[in-house]
This record gives structure tokens, C-alpha cells and sequence, in this order.
């Protein structure tokens, strides 16, 4: 349900509890309980056993340490990719999530909140939906239980909803309105820049009456994402298609003579943003270490 230092708490039939996050016996490099997962439980008191299998995990390198990856969260349907229409918004980190989602296979909405505080929404609508063809995107005011009704649509029986966004954005708003409650303590963001105060601390479990899950993170504004090829190739499926028709295979896409990737960003086709955004990603992504790498730096 929740996850906090050497301590989770877990939800089961007929017993609620704080256990110790260790599994006696496990590895440094065996998978650790995160929120979201489904824990086999033994003994009086009970403890941790293993962790079952899981169909899906979001993580990503620890911040300060490359070497190291953090989960974030397991077994979610559907991740909402939470960003505000306000001078905090950012295509650039709507990808970064959009990229972590599809790494692991999980449907994506990207949500605008704060549609209450600007003029113009229709411009960060339109901005996110520029991001990829098809991409689901829903603007609301966070605090209208009737403007954000229709997303309870995603959370029904058996569905887990993860909120991924910075701070500030508006996600605790969110889990308290789909919930019906103001449970979660919120914050107002600053005035100078429009970025938010860390409000949500730890990673959490929340259950709607209609038998869905709502699963708040804490803010993250610095996402290093972690052995994400397949899903940084599926964002920028259109620069990696126009690359194949490069005349040479490991062309840097620079100065090189028969670059079909600079041919379609002279004539429109792709945008010199974007391609900077995407070379950015796939610098990151060579340069995590592998989990063989990890285990010899040890």
C-alpha cells in the first residue's frame, strides 16, 4: 500500500499492517517489495516472504547515483501523466513519462490540470496532443468533482491508476477529488515560477468506493530513465523510421552525407526540437549501465 523507509504497509484479507521491507534471505540485486506489488506474507508476526510475479514495473536510475535503479511503482493499468496549464509546463517532460510508459507496456493519459487559471488551455491541449498521433489527452479543474468525474471511468473494479507529474501539478487534487475526500494535505504552487512544494512524500495506495486504486507518487521533475530503447524508440517512432532511410546504418545524424533525418527536418517533416529532445533520451539511455555493469561496481 505504501512504501517508507525499511518499513511497508500492507492491505490483506482480514489483516492491515506495517511489515519490514526486507525479504530475509534476498540478495542485494533481487527485486525488493514496491508499492503496488502483491507480497506473500508467512509466520506470526507475519513477514515478508517473496514478491509475486509482477506484470508489469515502473523505475527509474536513483537520483545521485546512475548506478542504481529506484522502482517506482508495479502492477499498474493505467498511468496518468499529470502536467498543469501553467509556466511549469513541458512537452519535453510529458515525453520523458510518455517513454517510461511505454517502455513497460502501460496505456497512458496524459491529464492538464489547472484549465481554471489560464485563458488559453486549448494551446497546452494542443501541445500535448503534438507529442504523438493518437496520445489521449483530457484538460480539467482538478477541484471539480464534476469536471473530473468521467475519469473514474479508467479506475474501475480491479484497475490500478499510478499519477506520474511534478510538483505542484496538481495530482494530489486529483486523488482527493476522484475520492471524495481532502485525506491528502495539498499545497499551493509558487507565484514567481509556478512550480509546486513537495506535498506527497511517499509512494500510496488509495481505494475508490468502486472498487479501483489510485496510486500517488511523489513529485518528479528529474526523471533519468533507465533501459528504456524500446519505448524511447516507440515516442519517436517517426525520427527512427526517417533514420532507416539514412544512407549510412550508424549515421549520427549530423553532417554526414545522405542523412535522411536532417533531410526531413530542412523540409518540415520533423521539427530540430523534437530531434533535440530525442537525441537527448538516447544519450541518457546508452549511457545506463548495464545490470551486469551495476553488479561488477559493486
Amino acid at each position: 500500500m505504501s512504501v517508507h523507509r525499511g518499513q511497508i504497509a500492507v492491505a490483506g484479507e482480514g489483516w492491515d499492517g506495517t511489515v519490514p521491507s526486507h525479504i530475509q534471505g534476498a540478495q542485494p540485486e533481487d527485486d525488493h517489495p514496491t508499492v503496488g506489488d502483491w507480497l506473500l506474507l508467512a509466520g506470526d508476526p507475519p513477514l515478508p516472504v517473496r514478491v509475486l510475479a509482477r506484470k508489469n514495473l515502473f523505475k527509474r536510475r536513483a537520483p545521485g547515483d546512475p548506478r542504481r535503479e529506484q522502482m517506482i511503482a508495479a502492477n499498474v493499468d493505467t498511468v496518468f501523466l499529470v502536467a498543469s496549464c501553467n509556466q511549469d509546463f513541458s512537452v519535453a517532460r510529458i515525453e520523458r513519462y510518455l517513454v517510461l510508459a511505454r517502455e513497460v507496456g502501460v496505456r497512458a493519459v496524459v491529464i492538464l490540470t489547472k484549465v481554471d487559471l489560464t485563458d488559453t488551455p486549448e494551446t497546452y491541449v494542443a501541445a500535448a496532443r503534438a507529442i504523438e498521433p493518437g496520445l489521449v489527452v483530457h484538460s480539467v479543474n482538478g477541484r471539480d468533482p464534476a469536471d473530473v468525474a468521467f475519469l473514474a471511468d479508467y479506475c474501475g473494479p480491479g484497475q490500478t491508476v499510478a499519477f506520474l507529474g511534478s510538483s505542484g501539478v496538481g495530482k494530489s487534487t486529483l486523488v482527493n477529488t476522484l475520492r471524495r475526500s481532502d485525506s491528502i494535505a495539498t499545497q499551493p504552487i509558487r507565484e514567481t515560477d509556478g512550480t509546486g512544494r513537495h506535498t506527497t512524500t511517499v509512494r500510496q495506495m488509495h481505494r475508490l468506493d468502486q472498487g479501483g486504486w489510485l496510486l500517488d507518487l511523489p513529485g518528479m521533475r528529474e526523471l533519468q530513465l533507465s533501459e528504456a530503447t524500446a519505448g524511447i524508440a516507440e515516442v519517436f517512432d517517426d525520427f527512427e523510421r526517417a533514420a532507416q532511410d539514412c544512407k549510412f546504418s550508424n549515421c549520427l545524424h549530423g553532417r554526414e552525407p545522405g542523412c535522411a533525418v536532417r533531410a526531413a527536418i530542412e523540409t518540415g517533416a520533423l521539427t530540430a526540437d523534437r530531434f533535440a529532445r530525442w537525441r537527448t533520451l538516447e544519450a541518457g539511455d546508452s549511457a545506463a549501465p548495464t545490470p551486469s555493469t551495476r553488479r561488477r561496481r559493486r
